[in-house]
């Protein structure tokens, strides 16, 4: 029993991985107890069990494993993480539970694999249970088809894919195993149930007498269609209401089910392809042209055998094609031809869609030949051609069978007939629009009054079959003159119709139109009336009252061609009604006059033609009142009308009455039921009246009405013929006037074009000027509705008139036709007519085209042409290409029949001789034209063929291909392209050309679609492969292309096609799903460029900066009155009115007119940071490279989109350099203007003109370099400083130009560049022109040397990068270049830096050839000028302001300095005078003057700094730390330039904004991070530590206050300086820069904060105390001991003083003063005890013992004594020797203490001296014997003697010897070398020199022996300067920081400071002893300025001699400055308060 107590401890998931069964047992059972009671699905307990479920499902043990299957069903039922486990679980059961033999096992297995079906996990359920198929155990194999067939009976086939099941039942019924056969039964019979005869084809090869089980099987099933029983998670909601539906009774759903399930599965699927191309007999092609029929007859057999098979491989089947057709069509064997249609019947069932493209060919041959008799020939035909019209579609083939229907042959017209009439039973009300059916009934109409009854017949048949289809509101109107008898036949053939979908036909169609299809709503009229007014609230259609208007049909979605959307369907309800209403005969006179009078008043008829004008009027108001009060159906119209037309009647002379008369005409028509006979009685009065001056406007007002109760196409026809019948030119003009503004109200849709245009030729050719002027305004309205193709009806005008029609065009262009606002019948009582509607626009647009007369050519394609087309030698064929395009452009436009030239140019297509590629192009695109929208039949053969081609290797070729394909489209449409197979195996090709050219090309077009195309889907799963494709560009369309199919096909059916990747492709290709969901367009709106814009936000933004602008485009594109709601709605999709029209030129200058007028640039907020993020993440490529490749170009130009005026930027990125120059000449001209945009867009304008630099032409070279140096010029102006990012991508590319030939540009690039140096550091330019020296061209490596010279001779030799040292030796290596001119030019650089720098420049360029340096000598003696007295410091190198990215700003602003660029042009010509010599440094300067010049609005980046820390003492003006230089030739410059860099960063950091401080401290801390850069922070540390305990002030007392501001930003502050100051304190070496003072202030904030109750409030407050608590312990640890234990003096003194801090406080600074205690004994040897005594003694003063006492608490004396108590413990009675810096030891009573102390702590007590020092003086006791004191002189010595401490043991020894004069160091010199001895009083004498020179001062003390001679001048001035500067004694602990900044500039290290004595101790006692506060520390600082100042001076007037004199007078000038400096700070100071 012991192993089992063992078990039973362990947790349960070890129990169910333990070796033991019962252990397992248990862990199962646990395990479904735990399962069990989790609730939350997400629970972290089931993922503690992830690993584990495929261990219970095959555990070893039979009973065990039964309990692990039911815990794992609880499992997988209810984790959500359940779905992880699928493969290897399900796996499991199949291989390990399947085969068990208990029952029980097996049953759970099944459910295990169900439930996961149920958790979305099917397919991979039914990958593993396939694969269990192949396993040899039988017993598995049954179980897996158990599983299978009882998923397949419970989820249905929509969720269980049958395809790989019935693709593995044949086999399963092969196999040995009975049970296996009767399994297969059985499932067999499930698929059945769901799909029905669909299994049969699949299964027809199986054994018979199973075949035969099988049929009688089915025959059994109930034939009701099955639905399934269970769900899947996601449908569980769906399940709820299907059972609330069958609780009612109702099965709607069912019904819905339905429809979708039974085709849901189509056999066709099922089966597997042929391929039978390759079987094809070998000599078929000849013996199908062989003269014996018997050989022919052969070859049609074998091709039946391979046509038999039910689906045929796609592939290339136009040359079988056109031999079958062939014979078809002129076999004499007429048993042939039936064979032949036979085989094409099996082709095109085989090949379903795939047959389509071939379609067009065979068709008109199949119904030419209907005109043989045979019945059996007629039967073969027959079903060739039905079997053909279904791979294809009606409108593929209209125009051939039209045209066969006007033969002759009744028979053909019979058979034709018939064909439309079995055509249209396949049709849906959708498929069978109005512009296809309005051919067809005319031609049928014509047949059924045919001679010959048979034709009549299947005329009439063909007419009812169109009516069952589409309903007899869409058929009615072509059947107005149709008489009763014919129409009745025609009503009775359609009742016997029986439609191929049954009832199915509505259904699907009303299933599609619960599609968001735009544009078409539901099929009833109610519902359509609901949703058309749902559908068009959102969209930019033409849309005046849509909600008003019943009939409104939805919007046209801005396509221009049919703007009439709402009216159209206004139309055609109107004329519904007119099929009832036109039969109103002509009435007599008589009966007029008796309708009249019964609803008009007698008198009023009496007096209609009374003599008396007034009478005639007085009637006429009568007559107007009595039809103001009429009801619409008792008024009789045309007796009305006729009784106005009574005489007088139109020839009224008193035109008072005429205009009652013409004002009553319009209101009959608007009020009665007004009919085209009541108009045309009206009409002719009307139009002679219009040219009237005062009747003009009522006619046009009655003319109008008239339109709009007759409709406008009718009206205007009759106006125009009756105004061009009669001679009155005003009639005339003011008729084309009328009609130019009705059309404009009316819309355009159903005019008759031609007409007008014969009309309109005729007022053209007037010769009245006012009708010509009235002619070309209806043109130009005319214009906006038909397009560009409208001028092609006046191309042969004369010259000047066509000018002026051009003139109008080029007025309306990129005008959008007005939305109609009339015409759409108030009283039509008709709902929408939806059948139609989906087709309208084709009214307008196609009709033009249709009108157009088109030429036949097939003719002129005779065999020689197309022979020639195919010949051998290129040149032939190239003759033969041309005189196709010949034929074509003679013809202009030509008909659809083309003959046998699409074949041919397909053979083209793939020519080897690329120049007849193009041509084939662009002759295919010039057939797209001529053709028109004809050309759609020649998609699947010719435009497919040309989608090949854009996978060619050449460029241009792909170009072209491009353009021809969208000239394509653009004729087409893109539903023919997209229907069928043929894309999608185009994008199969693994071309990466073809791939990215077509995937592009699916992106511009999808978006523009309104309905989703069918066949799209196939294109999903070669979408995916491209996601992955191996070529980069590839991958990036298929991302573009990705969201523009989810657009169409929804997210869930592209992740549901994810299933069949393997999974690492899935889970990427699904990260992109999601990605490409959240960039999803809308899809109602019509172009998808205006939905995807606004994810990137830029689309709105580009409409906000001209709000009116918005408001125009709206009102235009919408209509006349915008509300404003609407208008926000549509500023986004105003940009796109006119996109799918055929108006694309109309459409650009559009958007020209529109957007030009707004900004070029538009500011993106954070656009240029998040740039640069992108680039720093590699997210986007950098900007490098040697030569610009494509997709730099195009990542720009995306990048651009968001930032750059679209119009703008087709300029920039135009294929013709004259655009560039365009778009170069509008940005010179917005330069000043847009200065905020250009620098929001800066970088990608520089990286633009960069590609400009690789352009050949001149002219745009020139023109960029003129735009730079304006750009450059104003970012100086602007005080902007380029980034790193903006510099590195331009400065190298420019440098590039510096070596042009053209010396102009060579000047100009030259300019540039020092302008360049006003905006970034010449220091950083430098690096950059030194890489252009290693250029091949010489002329560039000269001019980069004469620039590099250039730049040392303006800034100095602090220029030189990376030091002056190796500059100089590569400039050097150019002396002996081969070239002359370089040459020269390294010569005269050097020779600059000669005349900066004297002799030293020999030093630094290193050893040269003898040849070269004589040369230099020879050079620099020949060279004028002498070494001049003082560097030519004329431009004091600005520092690099590290970009502050902030929101609020963009960029940097510096204050008013001084004009940089004069300088450097000065310093350019006049090389070298001193007295620009005296600059103070930047900083200083400029922000003083920035403060005082403006009181109180301060322009500078960061105003808060200013204000926030002015009430802080002296605060705000952060003076960085000067850096003192060594005087070594070899200083490192790159120190300067990081020192100001570091100060400015540091000074952000006090920042009063936010982000600027955040952004200060993330770049501080990743500098502080990397150990090797850490090293830039040293010198700073007191300056950073002042800004960052400001900042925590700033936070205290302003930001916590402020209630606007996010707590989490304060929150974010705070972590960012707590981590900051933690990163520092880690580093020790830096740690120990703090001085006094700051730490104490540094620690009085950070104990505020851990206080700050405000903070705790917060939510994650808590976290920021406890690391303040980190930070502190840090703080203690790592700081200077000394130091620190000095401040926490202080800084308890201060807090006990003040009642203001709370006892807490005093108690937290107790608690560290114990922490540090603590640390003593580690530490009381790098502690200065003389400062800490002082500050006891200090402390003690301040507060006496007795005060101590009355303190509320006891800690503070504790704390003391306790401090006391440790120190004595630890250094004993040499603790008494550290007193000396107290003057009066008996202000205090420390000294009493400590003798107290020593009593108790020791006997004995020696004498002591008092005059003992710190730490190596410490070592000597008080009661020193001889001995000791040797020992001491010995270590003294030693200390001499080493490298390291020789200096530190000299100041140690001449301690000693002052303080014992009478000490002997004889014996101990006596052993020691000459040189030694002398070295050491040498060196005696230089620190008694110095210490009795200098007072107080020990500079010197950090000074190396090497550097003595130099560096003892400049200290000497600084003595005098700071008496004078500060006025006052200055605390040790300054000196102490002075003396780590000299030894650190000295090359010494401070970390060694621990074994030198104390420096302190050297000093004189000052008078009042304090401890430097942050404001001493500002102070210091200014002196320190001063002294690097002058340092800098001394170092670089004469590096051999110091001039004393010199130094004096700028010593004094400088003083007087640092006085000016303070003077100033105190008048802002005041000034502020």
């Amino acid at each position: 029993m012991g192993d089992d107590s063992e078990w039973m401890k362990l947790p349960v998931d070890q129990k169910c991985e333990h070796k033991l069964w019962k252990a397992r047992l248990s862990g199962y059972e646990e395990a479904l107890k735990i399962f069990q009671k989790i609730r939350d699905e997400k629970s972290p307990e089931w993922s503690k069990f992830l690993g584990l479920i495929k261990k219970f499902v095959t555990d070893s043990n039979a009973v065990v494993q039964l309990k692990g299957l039911e815990a794992a069903l609880v499992y997988v039922e209810n984790a959500h993480v359940a779905g992880k486990t699928t493969g290897e679980v399900v796996s499991g059961v199949v291989s390990k539970v399947f085969n068990q033999p208990k029952a029980k096992a097996k049953e759970l297995g099944i459910e295990i694999c169900l439930m996961y079906i149920e958790i979305e996990k099917g397919e991979a359920v039914q990958e593993e249970l396939l694969k269990g198929l192949d396993n040899k155990n039988p017993k598995i194999i049954v179980a897996c088809v158990e599983t299978l067939r009882k998923a397949l009976s419970e989820f249905g086939s929509k969720i269980i894919l049958l395809k790989p099941i019935i693709k593995v039942l044949p086999k399963l019924f092969e196999s040995r195993d009975k049970a296996v056969r009767e399994e297969a039964k059985l499932i067999a019979v499930e698929i059945y149930r769901w799909i029905r005869d669909a299994l049969r084809p699949p299964l027809q090869n199986i054994n018979s007498v199973q075949l035969k089980e099988l049929e009688e099987e089915w025959v059994r099933l109930p034939t009701g269609a099955p639905k399934p029983t269970r769900f899947l998670r996601s449908q569980q909601e769906l399940e709820a209401k299907l059972e609330q539906q069958q609780c009612a009774g109702g099965d709607a759903e069912g019904g819905g089910d339905d429809g979708d399930e039974v085709p849901q599965i189509d056999a066709y699927e099922l089966l597997e392809a042929a391929e039978i191309l390759s079987k094809l007999p070998k000599d078929f092609y000849d013996k199908i042209e062989a003269k014996k029929w018997q050989e022919r007859k052969e070859a049609l057999e074998a091709v039946e055998v391979l046509v038999k098979n039910p689906k045929l491989e796609a592939g290339d089947y136009a040359d079988l094609v056109k031999a079958l057709k062939k014979v078809v069509g002129k076999d004499t064997n007429v048993m042939l031809v039936a064979l032949a249609a036979k085989c094409l019947t099996g082709l095109a069932v085989g090949l379903r869609k795939k047959f389509g493209q071939y379609a067009g060919h065979v068709v008109p041959t199949i119904l030419e030949k209907f005109k043989e008799k045979k019945p059996q020939v007629v039967q073969a035909l027959q079903e060739a051609i039905d079997a053909i019209f279904l791979t294809t579609t009606l409108q593929n083939i209209s125009e051939d069978v039209l045209a066969v229907m006007d033969n002759k042959n009744p028979t053909i017209k019979q058979q034709t007939s018939l064909f439309i009439a079995r055509s249209f039973r396949h049709c849906t009300a959708t498929t069978l629009p109005k512009s296809l059916l309005k051919p067809f009934c005319a031609a049928l109409l014509k047949h059924i009054n045919d001679s010959a009854p048979e034709v009549r017949d299947a005329a009439f048949e063909a007419l009812g079959t169109a009516l069952k289809v589409v309903g007899e509101k869409a058929v009615n109107p072509f059947l107005v003159d149709v008489d009763k008898l014919k129409l009745d036949r025609i009503k009775e053939c359609s009742e016997k119709v029986e439609l191929v979908h049954g009832k199915k036909a509505g259904l699907s169609a009303e299933k599609k139109d619960f599609k968001p299809v735009p544009g078409r709503a539901a099929s009833s009229g109610a519902s359509g009336d609901k949703d058309t007014k749902d559908n068009s609230v959102p969209k930019p259609g033409p849309l005046k009252k849509a909600p008003a208007t019943k009939a409104g049909g939805p919007p046209k979605k801005g396509k221009p061609s049919a703007p009439g959307g709402t009216g159209s369907a206004g139309t055609k309800n109107k004329r519904g009604l007119e099929a009832k209403e036109i039969v109103e005969p002509e009435l007599s006179i008589e009966v007029c006059e008796e309708k009249a009078s019964a609803v008009l008043p007698a008198t009023c008829i009496q007096l209609l033609d009374s003599s008396n004008w007034k009478e005639r009027l007085a009637c006429m108001e009568e007559f107007q009142k009595a039809v103001e009060l009429m009801d619409r159906t008792e008024m009789p119209c045309q007796a009305l009308v006729r009784m106005l037309a009574k005489k007088p009647g139109w020839k009224e002379t008193n035109f008072q009455v005429m205009q009652m008369k013409l004002h009553i005409v319009a209101l009959i028509a608007q009020k009665g039921n007004f009919s085209k006979t009541s108009a045309q009685i009206v009409l002719d009065g009307l139009v002679d009246k219009i040219g009237d001056v005062k009747c003009g406007n009522n006619a046009k007002e009655a003319m109008t009405a008239i339109a709009e109760a007759c409709m406008l196409p009718w009206t205007a026809e009759q106006v125009m013929s009756m105004a061009f019948s009669q001679k009155n030119p005003k009639n005339q003009s003011e008729t084309l006037n009328w009609l130019s503004n009705a059309i404009k109200e009316f819309g355009f849709s159903g005019l008759n074009v031609k007409a007008f245009i014969s009309n309109v030729k005729t007022a053209l050719a007037a010769t009245n000027p006012a009708v010509r002027t009235s002619a070309i305004t209806l043109l130009g309205v005319m214009y906006l509705y038909v397009g560009p193709s409208l001028r092609m009806f006046f191309e042969d005008e004369k010259p000047a008139l066509l000018s002026q029609i051009d003139a109008e065009f080029e007025k309306m262009q990129g005008q959008s036709p007005p939305a109609p606002t009339r015409g759409i019948s108030k009283h039509s009582t008709s709902g929408t007519d939806e059948g139609d509607d989906g087709d309208e626009p084709d009214d307008g647009g196609s009709d033009v085209v249709d009108l157009l007369p088109r030429t036949e050519i097939s003719d002129k394609i005779t065999s020689e042409l197309v022979s020639k087309i195919g010949d051998k030698n290129w040149k032939i064929r190239k003759e033969g290409l041309d005189e196709v395009a010949g034929i074509i452009n003679e013809a202009k436009f030509i008909q659809p029949n083309i003959g046998e030239l699409p074949t041919a140019l397909k053979g083209r297509l793939n020519d080897s001789n690329k120049i007849l590629v193009q041509q084939t192009l662009t002759i295919l695109q010039q057939l797209a034209v001529a053709m028109g929208p004809n050309i759609k039949q020649h998609v699947k053969n010719l435009g497919i063929p040309i989608l090949t081609v854009l996978g060619d290797s050449k460029n241009n070729v792909r170009a072209a291909a491009l353009a021809t394909v969208n000239a394509w489209a653009e004729q087409t449409g893109m539903k023919e392209w997209l229907e069928g197979e043929d894309l999608s195996e185009e994008l199969k090709k693994e071309n990466p050309f073809l791939r990215q050219e077509l995937l592009g090309w699916l992106a511009e077009k999808l978006p523009t679609l309104r309905s989703t195309p069918t066949d799209l889907i196939l294109c999903v799963p070669h979408l995916y492969s491209c996601l992955e494709d191996r070529n980069g560009d590839v991958r990036k369309k298929a991302q573009d292309a990705l969201p523009f199919f989810m657009m169409h096909l929804g997210y869930e059916k592209m992740a549901k096609a994810t299933g069949k990747l393997k999974p690492t492709s899935k889970d990427q290709v699904l990260a992109m799903l999601e990605k490409a969901k959240a960039n999803m367009p809308a899809k109602p709106a019509a172009p998808a460029k205006a939905t995807s814009k606004p994810v990137g936000g830029s689309a709105p933004a580009r409409f906000q900066p001209t709000s009116a602008s918005v408001e125009d485009s709206v009102s235009s594109t919408v209509e006349p009155k915008p509300d404003p709601k609407k208008a926000k709605a549509l500023g986004v999709s105003s940009k796109v009115k006119s996109a799918p029209g055929k108006k694309v030129p109309s459409k650009t200058s559009l958007k020209e007119d529109e957007d030009k007028s707004g900004p070029i640039f538009i500011v993106v907020p954070n656009g240029k940071e998040q740039r640069m993020k992108d680039e720093k993440g590699l997210k986007v490529l950098k900007w490098n490279f040697t030569t610009p490749r494509d997709e730099y170009i195009e990542q720009l130009k995306t990048q651009m989109s968001s930032c750059v005026a679209k119009w703008l930027q087709d300029e920039m990125f135009h294929s013709d350099f004259q655009h560039h120059n365009k778009a170069l000449a509008v940005m010179v001209d917005h330069l000043e203007s847009e200065k905020e945009g250009v620098i929001g867009c800066l970088d990608l304008i520089l990286k633009w003109l960069t590609l400009r630099f690789f352009d050949t032409n001149t002219s745009v070279l020139m023109k960029a370099l003129e735009y730079l140096k304006l750009l450059f010029t104003l970012l100086s102006d602007e005080e902007y400083h380029l980034t790193e990012n903006e510099a590195s991508s331009f400065i190298p590319y420019l440098i590039l130009k510096v070596g042009e030939p053209k010396d102009v540009i060579r000047k100009d690039v030259r300019a540039i560049l020092n302008r360049m140096c006003l905006v970034y550091p010449a220091s950083k330019m430098f690096p950059f022109i030194m890489e252009g020296t290693k250029s091949k061209n010489s002329k560039q490596r000269a001019e980069c040397l004469e620039e590099l010279g250039c730049l040392v001779e303006s800034y100095g030799m602090n220029v030189c990068q990376p030091t002056p040292g190796k500059a100089l030796k590569e400039i050097a290596i150019h002396i002996g270049d081969r070239d002359n001119a370089v040459r020269n030019a390294a010569l005269n650089t050097i020779v600059t830096v000669y005349n900066v720098h004297g002799d030293q420049v020999f030093k630094l360029i290193g050893t040269l050839s003898e040849k070269d340096m004589s040369m230099l000598e020879e050079r620099i003696k020949r060279s004028a000028k002498r070494p001049s007295a003082a560097p030519v410091k004329q431009v004091e190198e600005k520092p690099q302001r590290t970009q502050n990215m902030s929101s609020s700003a963009s960029m940097l602003r510096k204050g008013p300095a001084e004009d940089m660029s004069s300088k450097l042009n000065q310093a350019r010509s006049l090389s070298g005078h001193p007295e620009a010599a005296q600059t103070v440094r930047r900083e200083f300067q400029l922000d003083l003057d920035e403060i005082e010049n403006d009181n109180g609005t301060v322009r500078c980046e960061m105003p808060e700094l200013v204000q926030h820390k002015l009430d802080d003492i002296f605060e705000p003006v952060l003076i960085p730390e000067p850096k003192i230089r060594a005087v070594s030739p070899h200083f490192d410059d790159m120190h300067s330039n990081t020192a100001s860099t570091i100060n400015f960063i540091i000074s952000q950091v006090a920042s009063g904004d936010i982000n600027t401080s955040i952004q200060a401290l993330t770049q501080i801390d990743e500098v502080l991070r990397q150990e090797d850069k850490a090293e830039a922070m040293s010198g700073h540390i007191d300056q950073f530590l002042i800004a960052t305990f400001m900042q925590l002030r700033l936070i205290y007392n302003t930001h916590m206050a402020d209630e606007k501001l996010e707590k989490d930003e304060i929150i974010k502050l705070y972590s960012c300086i707590i981590g900051n100051m933690i990163s520092l304190f880690q580093i020790e070496s830096l740690a120990r820069e703090a001085s006094t003072g700051v730490l104490k202030d540094l620690m009085h904030g950070l104990i505020t904060l851990m206080l700050d109750s405000r903070v705790e409030d917060l939510e994650e407050g808590q976290q920021v105390i406890r690391s303040v608590n980190l930070l502190v312990v840090k703080v203690l640890e790592k700081s200077d001991q000394t130091n620190i234990l000095s401040a926490l003096l202080v800084l308890l003194q201060d807090s006990l003083l003040t009642t203001a801090n709370s006892p807490k406080f005093s108690e937290l600074v107790m608690k560290c003063l114990w922490r540090m205690v603590r640390l003593l004994p580690d530490t009381i040897n790098s502690i200065n005890l003389d400062r800490i005594l002082l500050d006891i003694h200090i402390f003690m003063k301040v507060f006496p013992k007795e005060k101590l006492k009355q303190c509320k608490s006891e800690f503070p004396i504790r704390t003391l004594k306790t401090l006391l108590h440790t120190l004595c413990k630890l250094k004993g009675p040499k603790i008494l020797d550290h007193l000396t810096m107290i003057d009066n030891k008996n202000e205090s009573e420390l000294e009493a203490h400590l003798c107290r102390m020593m009593k108790h702590s020791m006997d004995q007590m020696g004498s002591k001296s008092d005059k003992e020092t710190e730490k190596g003086a410490s070592r000597i006791d008080e009661k020193s014997s001889k001995a000791k004191v040797n020992d001491f002189l010995a270590e003294i010595f030693k200390k001499i003697g080493s490298k390291e401490n020789t200096k530190e043991g000299l100041a140690e020894l001449y301690e000693y010897k002052k303080k014992y004069s009478d000490a002997d160091i004889e014996p101990f010199l006596k052993n020691s070398s000459q040189f030694f001895q002398s070295y050491v009083e040498r060196g005696l004498r230089v620190i008694e020199m110095e210490r009795e020179g200098k007072g107080r001062i020990p500079t010197a003390a950090g000074i190396s022996p090497q550097m003595e001679v130099t560096c003892v001048p400049a200290p000497t001035s600084t003595v005098s300067s700071i008496g004078n500067t500060n006025g006052e004694e200055v605390g040790p602990s300054v000196y102490l920081e002075r003396l780590k900044i000299l030894r650190q500039r000295c090359g010494l290290d401070n970390t060694k400071q621990d074994d030198r004595p104390p420096l302190t101790s050297l000093l004189s006692k000052p008078a009042v002893p304090t401890v430097a506060s942050s404001t001493d520390m500002l102070h210091s600082k200014l002196s320190q300025l001063r002294e690097s100042r002058e340092q800098h001076q001394h170092s670089d007037l004469d590096s051999n001699q110091t001039h004393s004199s010199g130094t004096m007078t700028t010593s004094s000038s400088s003083t007087a400055n640092i006085d000016d400096l303070k003077k100033r700070l105190e008048r802002i100071k005041s000034s502020r308060k």
